[in-house]
């Protein structure tokens, strides 16, 4: 299987000893027709990718933080559908990755192959789908590899050795690494055993390893840069964008690299 166009953007930079981070906002979160401005804010603070989450009523990997703005997101009335319609707006003025954090709900309501093609227009890169397990994944991937969007999968830290190796072996685009066991938000720190997990995922995985959950200070997101490619933040941003922090939120970012 040939590399998809995310892989590709983010092993680049990979090669050019750069750091990974990824911020991951709520679409709709402040009002549909803020998502642009936040994007374009985003990438001016030099990410290497968005991931954006899509509100969902019953979002089971969320925390508080991004439970809340999935409330406020459904309430403005976002949709999977305005979403794709208001990237495709203005996606010719992005010049950074975007990847859909989604539920598979949604997408079946949608239809995946419709899904799959919308996707593409929109200019998305690649999809999170934290709630179809490894196993079952299948009926999805012809229709994402089709489109050139990078289906990534998630590795958690209760998993076997055996079944981690067959996850970093078919992953497309990164391997997220779940760096907490629990939802996403704010941990004071992590384990000694969260770094040996991925430091050995980084060994294994033919894909960037990007430690996501509970990443919540730059000083949190240096030291898994030591021992990964890269960082996915959550909660820390989407509280600061709340609050309309941007000064921070830059501060964050470039701390961290």
């Amino acid at each position: 299987m040939s590399k998809t166009k995310l892989e590709l953007h983010l092993n680049n930079k990979v090669a050019n000893g750069e750091k990974l981070f990824i911020p991951y906002i709520m679409a709709g979160d402040g009002g549909i027709d803020a998502l642009k401005e936040n994007i374009l804010f985003l990438e001016s603070c030099g990410v290497s990718a968005i991931e954006l989450g899509i509100p969902f009523s019953d979002p089971v990997a969320d925390g508080p933080v991004i439970q809340a703005a999935g409330l406020r997101s459904l309430e403005a009335g976002t949709t999977l559908t305005s979403v794709l319609e208001t990237l495709k707006s203005f996606i010719n003025e992005v010049n950074i990755p975007i990847i859909l954090m989604t539920y598979i709900n949604p997408i079946f309501n949608y239809g995946i192959e419709k899904f799959a093609i919308d996707c593409k227009q929109a200019g998305v890169s690649g999809v999170i789908i934290p709630d179809v397990p490894y196993e079952e994944e299948d009926f999805l991937l012809a229709p994402l590899q089709s489109n050139d969007i990078a289906y990534i999968r998630l590795a958690a830290l209760t998993s076997t050795q055996e079944r981690l190796n067959k996850i970093a072996n078919d992953s497309e685009g990164f391997l997220y690494a779940v760096s907490v066991t629990g939802t996403t938000g704010k941990r004071a720190e992590h384990q000694e055993r969260v770094y040996n997990y991925l430091s050995n995922l980084s060994k294994s995985s033919k894909v960037p390893v990007l430690a996501g959950f509970g990443i919540s200070n730059a000083t949190q997101a240096k030291k898994m840069h030591t021992v990964c490619d890269g960082v996915i933040v959550g909660s820390a941003i989407v509280d600061l964008l709340h609050q309309k922090k941007y000064d921070d939120i830059r501060n964050f970012i470039q701390s961290s690299l």
